[in-house]
C-alpha cells in the first residue's frame, strides 16, 4: 500500500526525487504520536507461569570424578519450579479478546494480561495452534468495552511501507519501534508450519512476541512472532517477522466459532516451478507451483485440477511457491469457493475450487502395541491426510505412523522413533494398523523391520 499522507497530520506529501530542506516548524516537528496513541493501547503485556520439573541431583555426583562412573545414570529426586515468561498481545475484540503467540502461552499453568492503563486480569487460553504459532485469549471485562486493533489486509501491504511494532521487549514496559516492510512472503524462518511471514526492520526483540505490527493507518498488519540474530542474547540485528493478519483473521474466527481451528487443504502434491521448468512449460518466468499428484477425491480432485497443471494465483493473489501456496489456501473459509489461476497446456485456464479441510480417511485407529515383539510400546496410527497436517508431515498420507515411543520399552531399545513409518514386517506389507495386528500374530524368533525415516528406507534385522 501506498502511504496517504492526507489520512495523518505527521506527514507531508512529496513527490519523487524532489528532497528538500524543511521549509516549516510543521515538517520539522513530524512524529508517530497521534498513531501511538490510537493503537498503543490496544496492545498488552502477557506473563506467564509455568511449572518446570527437574532431577536434584546431590551436588557431590556434578563433581567430574563420579560423573566418569555413573555418566547419565545419576539419579536425584524431582523438584518443581516455577518458570516465568513474558510477551505481549494485541485486543482485537472489545470484549477481551487478545491475540498472542502459541510459544508465549505453551505450558502455561497461569497467564496474566496487563493493560496500557496498568489494570491486571487472569485471562483464560481459548484457542492455540502450533501450525501458526498464534493462540486466543479472554479476559472478563465484566462489560466494559476495551480499546481494539482492526485488521488491515495484509495482501494490500507494499515493500517499503512505513510501519510500526509495538510491545514489551526484555520486559521493560510497552515500547514503539518504527521501521519499513522489508520483504513480503518470507517463507525460510521456521517458526510456523505455515510459513509466510511479511519482513520488517523494526526493531523487536526478546518480549515483543505477540505484539502488534501498526500500519500509518493505524491497523493490525501482522502478529511479532520472530526475530534473525546473530548474537547469543537474541537482540534485534534489523530482521523481524510477522504473521500476517490475514491468517491471524482465519484463527479469531475459529475461536470466536467456538470450534478448533480447521484448516481449508490444497489436496496436492507440488514442486515449485523453477526457471528450468517454467521454459518447460512455456512460462517466461519461475514462479508458480508444479501439481505432481492429487489425492483421489480432495478438494483439487474436485476442482478439476491434473497432474501436470501449473498453479499460478489463488483468487487473482500471486502464487510463489509452495509455501505460498498452502498459505493462500488456509486462509480461506472452509466450504468457501475461491477461483484458481492454473496453467494447462500452455494456456490460462480459471476454475472454481471449494476449500475444504484434510479428511481423516482412514480413522487413526491409535493404540499401543502391547506382547512380546520389539514393536512392544510403540503408539501407533493410520496415516490420513488430517493427521499429516496435525503432525506437519506434508504429503505422507497414507500408511502406519509411529506416533510416540514409550520409554525403556522394547520399540525404544531397537531406536523406533516418533514419525516412522512402517512400511513391512518379516515382509508383510503394512497399510493399515490391522496389518501390523496380523503380522505381529505370527510366531517367529526373527524379525525384519523395514520403516521409512526421513524419507529413506531403514532396515532392522533382529533375533529372539
Amino acid at each position: 500500500m501506498m502511504v496517504m499522507f492526507t489520512i495523518v497530520p505527521l506527514l507531508v506529501s512529496f513527490s519523487v526525487g524532489a528532497q528538500t530542506v524543511p521549509s516549516s516548524k510543521q515538517q520539522i516537528s513530524l512524529s508517530f504520536s497521534p498513531i501511538v496513541k490510537e493503537t498503543s493501547p490496544a496492545v498488552v503485556n502477557i506473563f506467564t507461569k509455568t511449572i518446570v520439573r527437574e532431577r536434584a541431583v546431590p551436588s557431590l555426583f556434578n563433581d567430574p570424578f563420579f560423573k566418569r562412573f555413573f555418566g547419565k545414570n545419576l539419579q536425584g529426586s524431582e523438584r518443581k519450579r516455577m518458570g516465568k515468561s513474558l510477551g505481549s498481545g494485541v485486543i482485537v475484540r472489545r470484549n477481551g479478546l487478545i491475540v498472542t503467540n502459541h510459544h508465549v502461552i505453551d505450558k502455561a499453568t497461569e497467564i496474566q494480561v496487563v493493560l496500557a492503563d496498568r489494570r491486571e486480569f487472569s485471562a483464560e487460553l481459548i484457542l492455540s495452534d502450533e501450525g501458526t504459532d498464534l493462540a486466543i485469549l479472554k479476559i472478563n471485562t465484566e462489560g466494559e468495552e476495551l480499546p481494539i486493533l482492526e485488521f488491515r489486509d495484509s495482501d494490500t501491504t507494499d515493500v517499503g511501507d512505513l510501519v510500526l511494532a509495538i510491545g514489551n521487549p526484555f520486559g521493560v514496559g510497552q515500547t514503539v519501534t518504527s521501521g519499513i516492510v522489508s520483504a513480503l512472503a518470507r517463507t525460510q524462518v521456521g517458526v510456523a508450519d505455515f510459513q509466510f511471514f511479511i519482513q520488517t526492520d523494526a526493531a523487536i526483540n526478546p518480549g515483543n512476541s505477540g505484539g502488534a505490527l501498526v500500519t500509518m493507518d493505524g491497523k493490525l498488519l501482522g502478529i511479532n512472532t520472530a526475530i534473525f540474530s546473530s548474537s547469543r542474547n537474541g537482540g534485534s540485528v534489523g530482521i523481524g517477522f510477522a504473521i500476517p493478519a490475514n491468517m491471524v483473521r482465519t484463527v479469531v474466527r475459529a475461536a470466536e466459532e467456538g470450534h478448533e481451528l480447521v484448516r481449508a487443504w490444497p489436496g496436492i502434491v507440488g514442486q515449485n516451478l523453477n526457471s528450468d521448468l517454467a521454459q518447460g512449460f512455456g512460462l517466461s518466468r519461475p514462479g508458480g507451483v508444479v501439481v505432481s499428484s492429487v489425492y483421489p477425491q480432495g478438494p483439487a480432485d474436485i476442482a478439476g485440477i491434473k497432474a501436470g497443471d501449473v498453479i499460478l494465483a489463488v483468487e487473482g493473489k500471486e502464487v510463489i511457491n509452495v509455501e505460498s501456496l498452502r498459505f493462500r489456501i488456509a486462509t480461506i473459509p472452509v466450504n468457501e469457493q475461491i477461483e484458481l489461476e492454473i496453467w494447462r497446456e500452455r494456456k490460462l485456464k480459471k476454475i472454481i475450487y471449494t476449500a475444504a479441510p484434510a479428511p481423516e480417511v482412514p480413522a487413526r485407529n491409535r493404540r499401543e502395541v502391547r506382547g512380546t515383539n520389539p514393536l512392544a510400546g510403540a503408539i501407533i496410527a493410520n496415516l490420513s491426510p488430517a493427521l499429516a497436517e496435525e503432525k506437519e508431515l506434508g504429503n505422507l498420507w497414507e500408511g502406519v505412523i509411529v506416533t510416540d515411543v514409550a520409554r525403556r520399552s522394547p520399540a525404544h531399545q531397537i531406536s523406533l522413533q516418533a514419525h516412522d513409518i512402517l512400511v513391512s514386517l518379516n515382509d508383510i506389507p503394512i497399510h493399515l494398523v490391522e496389518d501390523v495386528d496380523r503380522a505381529l500374530g505370527k510366531k517367529t524368533s526373527k524379525w525384519k523391520i523395514v520403516i521409512r525415516r526421513d524419507g529413506r528406507l531403514q532396515t532392522l534385522e533382529l533375533k529372539r
